[in-house]
């Protein structure tokens, strides 16, 4: 998870340097207090530092997987005529998962952040699936249909317009 909170933090300056808008989504829970990390409040809920958000961003908080459901985010999009998501995060397999989908169904061009993602490693009817496998299996059935999915370092470099 260091290693894509990192690189999500390099993406979020790039972001803020070009004045470009961010939304800082926080998966949060209300009043069950099994549903850990999540519980509102608590340490675990909170924002990475990596990410923090400046005074000014956008916060928006929800309590399912997808982004969108029950949330002002579509709104907020439509409000300043964004037209394409980049997407990172935390979990791979769900949010940035449903939140992709969801997006693409919207008519969002979408564009995953492969390496300032990451998920953890998951058990199928005793089976491990080592994170890896997941994350990559994710981000592939992504990339067929939902988003272009890039290195951070892809991404930064399309982004940049040669001198001379």
């Amino acid at each position: 998870m260091d290693w894509a909170a990192q690189n999500a933090g390099q993406l979020l300056k790039y972001y803020r340097e070009n004045h470009l808008p961010v939304f800082h989504i926080q998966h949060v829970t209300k009043g069950e207090p099994n549903a850990a990390p999540f519980v509102e409040g608590t340490p675990g809920a909170e924002i990475d530092d990596s990410v923090k958000p400046l005074e000014g961003e956008s916060i928006i908080s929800k309590y399912y997987p997808n982004s969108f459901r029950e949330t002002n985010l579509l709104h907020e999009l439509k409000k300043i005529e964004v037209g394409e998501l980049v997407i990172c995060g935390a979990m791979t397999h769900m949010c940035v998962d449903s939140t992709t989908r969801a997006a693409a169904d919207l008519g969002f061009q979408c564009v995953v952040i492969h390496d300032a993602c990451a998920t953890k490693d998951l058990v199928f009817r005793n089976h491990l699936i080592p994170a890896r496998e997941v994350h990559c299996t994710i981000l592939s059935a992504l990339e067929v249909a939902y988003a272009q999915v890039l290195s951070l370092q892809e991404f930064l470099a399309q982004k940049t317009i040669p001198s001379g």
